[in-house]
């Protein structure tokens, strides 16, 4: 069984290295748009996004990210653009974290069908758990009681996508 969207969904890359160009608001709303018809449970669209393109935030957001990573370099690949994911604390809605992934990976792909490079960013949990983070999550307008999710890093790929690589042996199994 083949159709387009399948196809997309196959052959969809991490990307970690884009080009310096900014993207069009039209590419951006395109992508956030996709994050809000993300399944959420019971319709509670518990997720909160946020687009960054301020090179200040941005900055902050580097240096706040590679406080938890051992890798070099800029931990979000110069993507121009950073779209943080929040959510409710569990105390407050058990499926917020869920939810959440759901409206980064539909971000993801809706990337991907208009051209745009994406990679999910992790830690931003451990992020906005911190003073620091709490006070840029106010800055940015955001109500208390959140929690980070992740972030995408998005952007135009500065280069080619890699072939996907071999499935594990046995991923899925059928049970009749």
């Amino acid at each position: 069984m083949d159709n387009e969207i399948l196809k997309a969904l196959r052959t969809r890359r991490s990307v970690r290295a884009f080009k310096a160009e900014q993207i069009s608001d039209e590419e951006l709303q395109a992508v956030l748009e996709a994050g809000t018809y993300a399944p959420t449970g019971m319709n509670r669209q518990d997720p909160w996004i946020v687009a960054v393109q301020n090179p200040d935030i941005i900055s902050q957001l580097v240096q706040m990210n590679s406080q938890f990573t051992q890798q070099e370099g800029n931990p979000y690949y110069d993507a121009p653009t950073i779209v943080l994911v929040f959510c409710s604390k569990p105390d407050v809605w058990e499926n917020g974290f869920a939810d959440g992934t759901l409206v980064l990976g539909n971000m993801m792909n809706a990337a991907y069908a208009i051209g745009l490079g994406s990679c999910w960013i992790n830690r931003e949990r451990q992020m906005f758990a911190t003073d620091e983070g709490r006070a840029l999550m106010a800055q940015l307008g955001l109500p208390e009681g959140l929690m980070g999710v992740g972030a995408l890093a998005l952007g135009y790929p500065a280069k080619p996508l890699p072939p996907a690589r071999p499935r594990k042996e046995n991923y899925f199994r059928i049970v009749k």
